[in-house]
C-alpha cells in the first residue's frame, strides 16, 4: 500500500517540478527590462559620453562601494525591487492615445516618468552622498527602462506580457522578446555591442530630456502597425525592429549621459540647494531642441 501511494505521488511530483521550472523560466525572462546586457551597454556608452566634471563626480560616488562602475550598477534597481518601487519601471498608456497625462497615466507619481524626474532632482541636490548614489543607481536603470517600448505600452496586456508567442530566443511573450530576445539575436558581447551603439545615428531631439517625451516616443513605437506580430515572430520582424531596438538603446545612453552632465553641473553651481528640486523637469531640455 505504501509503495502504491509513492507511485501515485511520483507523476504529480514530476509535473510539479516541470511547472516550477516553467515558472522560473518565465520569471527569468522578465527579471530585467532590456535584459541585463541592455542596461549594461546603455551604462557603458553613457559613461563614454560623460563630461569630465560628471565623470569625476560619478566616480566619487561610486567609490562609496569600492569596485562598482556605472555598468555594474545598471541592474541594481531590478535586483532591489519592492512592491512600492516596481511601478517606477513603467508607465501605462491607453490604446487610444500616446499623449502623457499625469493624472491618468501616473497617479500619485507612481510611474517611470515621475520616478526619473524625482531621482534626477535628488542626484542634482545636496542630499547625502548615500542618497545621491542611490538616485544615480535608479537613474542609470530607469532611463533605460523608459526607452524600452513596452515599458510605455498598454495596461490591458501588461506591456506585452500577456501577448504570448512560441518560445523564441528564450522569450515566451512579446515583452520578453523586447527585453532580451532581440538582444540575444544580435549575438554580441557587451564591448562589441557598446561599440555598435556608439555608431548608431541619433535623432535630432536626442537632448530632449523630458522623461514624458521619452515615454511618448516608446508608446508611439508600440502603436505602429505590425509591432504586435499577427502570425508569430519572423525574420521580417527582427529585420524591421532590431534597428529600432538599437536606436532606443543608443538614445537611452545619450540621454542618460546628458541628464547626468546637467545634474552634476546643477549640483556644482548650487552649493546650498538644487534648483531642480522645484524646477519642472522640462527645464532640463536643450532650449534649441524644445518641441
Amino acid at each position: 500500500m505504501v509503495l502504491k501511494s509513492c507511485a501515485l505521488r511520483r507523476p504529480f511530483a514530476r509535473w510539479r517540478s516541470i511547472l516550477v521550472l516553467a515558472l522560473s523560466l518565465t520569471m527569468a525572462a522578465h527579471a530585467f527590462a532590456w535584459g541585463a546586457q541592455g542596461h549594461e551597454v546603455i551604462a557603458s556608452v553613457a559613461w563614454q559620453r560623460l563630461n569630465p566634471q560628471a565623470r569625476q563626480e560619478v566616480t566619487r560616488l561610486l567609490a562609496l562601494e569600492p569596485g562598482q562602475t556605472l555598468e555594474s550598477i545598471a541592474t541594481w534597481a531590478d535586483e532591489h525591487r519592492s512592491p512600492a518601487t516596481s511601478v517606477w519601471h513603467y508607465v501605462n498608456f491607453p490604446r487610444t492615445s500616446c499623449k502623457y497625462e499625469p493624472e491618468r497615466d501616473c497617479p500619485g507619481g507612481r510611474c517611470v516618468v515621475a520616478a526619473i524626474a524625482h531621482q534626477a532632482s535628488v542626484f542634482a541636490s545636496h542630499a547625502s552622498d548615500a542618497e545621491r548614489l542611490k538616485a544615480l543607481k535608479y537613474l542609470v536603470h530607469l532611463v533605460g527602462d523608459v526607452h524600452q517600448p513596452l515599458h510605455a505600452g498598454y495596461q490591458d496586456d501588461r506591456g506585452g506580457n500577456r501577448f504570448q508567442l512560441q518560445l523564441w530566443m528564450h522569450a515566451r511573450n512579446l515583452h520578453a522578446v523586447w527585453d532580451s530576445g532581440l538582444l540575444r539575436n544580435v549575438d554580441l558581447d557587451n564591448e562589441a555591442f557598446s561599440a555598435l551603439l556608439r555608431r548608431v545615428p541619433l535623432a535630432s531631439d536626442v537632448l530632449d530630456l523630458d522623461p514624458a517625451h521619452m515615454a511618448q516616443e516608446s508608446c508611439r513605437i508600440v502603436a505602429q502597425a505590425g509591432f504586435y506580430p499577427d502570425t508569430g515572430l519572423s525574420a521580417a520582424y527582427t529585420q524591421r525592429f532590431t534597428p529600432v531596438l538599437q536606436q532606443r538603446l543608443a538614445l537611452a545612453a545619450a540621454r542618460l549621459a546628458a541628464l547626468l552632465n546637467a545634474a552634476v553641473a546643477q549640483y556644482q553651481a548650487e552649493p546650498f540647494r538644487s534648483a531642480l528640486v522645484s524646477m519642472p523637469v522640462q527645464s532640463l531640455k536643450s532650449p534649441d531642441l524644445e518641441r
